[in-house]
């Protein structure tokens, strides 16, 4: 089986667990919402708009498109996900369906956004040119991904930490790299060459709250899958010098209530000429 296969393989059977998506959108679905009004104005949703969510989890963008007064599509690779979306946001349309090729025909959408998904396509070129493709001319499309690590303060130190003060091999298949997005100058240029014009970047604020370093801890072991998977591969031991470690790197935004943790994310959008 090839990287990517298994590396595809991986999160599907990651996101398919209905435990994860919940406690995802538990620990979570409060970051991923900061941005959607910023995602959508991006790509232009408006009343009257049809927009495809693509990566919808449990439907965070379409709940935000519906309040515009816009035709919401949700499609995500996980049933698990979709049957979240579902109950959550019953007047949006939700489908399992795969973001390199997605099931709609060519010109059928005004927008096209992603939230925090693109990370997760096992091409993520090809699911660029296929959100090209469902757009109609002058559309937009819009994704968000999280920032560059070392200001990412929620997820970014995980793994190096975990690799600094433990067990450094997680078993889980190469796959692209989460953070190749978060530079628009690598971004750019793939966003060009899948076919957008006008591309623009943005930078979005979000903060994640958590009582303490190991509600946090267990929010990623319970509701992340590549992240759960480099802590599932630590020892008790390895366990109590990591978490002294985060705890010493995240005091400095330590609060009366917990953590604020500082989540911000890169917001792209482009339009298809």
């Amino acid at each position: 089986m090839k990287s990517i296969d298994a590396f595809h393989e991986f999160e599907r059977e990651g996101w398919g667990d209905a435990g994860v998506c919940g406690e995802y959108d538990q620990h979570f679905g409060a970051v991923t919402s900061q941005s959607v009004r910023a995602l959508l104005d991006a790509a232009g949703v408006a009343t009257g708009s049809r927009v495809l969510d693509v990566c919808c989890g449990a439907g965070y963008a379409c709940a935000g498109a519906l309040q515009r007064g816009a035709e919401a599509v949700g499609v995500d690779f996980s049933p698990a996900q979709i049957e979240l979306a579902r109950e959550r946001v019953p007047g949006a349309r939700f489908e399992v369906g795969d973001g390199c090729a997605l099931p709609f025909s060519d010109a059928s959408f005004d927008g096209v956004v992603n939230a925090i998904g693109v990370p997760h396509l096992p091409d993520p070129d090809l699911g660029l040119r296929e959100a090209l493709r469902v757009l109609r001319r002058g559309g937009r499309f819009a994704f968000t991904v999280y920032d560059v690590p070392e200001r990412v303060l929620g997820f970014g130190p995980i793994v190096p930490t975990v690799q600094a003060h433990g067990n450094p091999d997680f078993g889980v298949p190469p796959g692209p790299d989460f953070f190749a997005f978060s530079d628009p100058a690598q971004s750019r240029p793939r966003l060009e060459a899948a076919g957008f014009a006008d591309v623009v970047f943005a930078t979005v604020p979000q903060v994640w709250r958590v009582r303490t370093v190991d509600e946090a801890l267990a929010a990623v072991a319970e509701g992340t899958v590549r992240a759960r998977a480099a802590l599932r591969a630590q020892t008790p031991a390895a366990m109590v010098r990591i978490r002294a470690a985060l705890e010493q790197i995240w005091a400095p935004y330590r609060r009366e209530f917990g953590y604020e943790l500082p989540m911000p994310v890169v917001l792209a959008s482009g339009a298809k000429p």
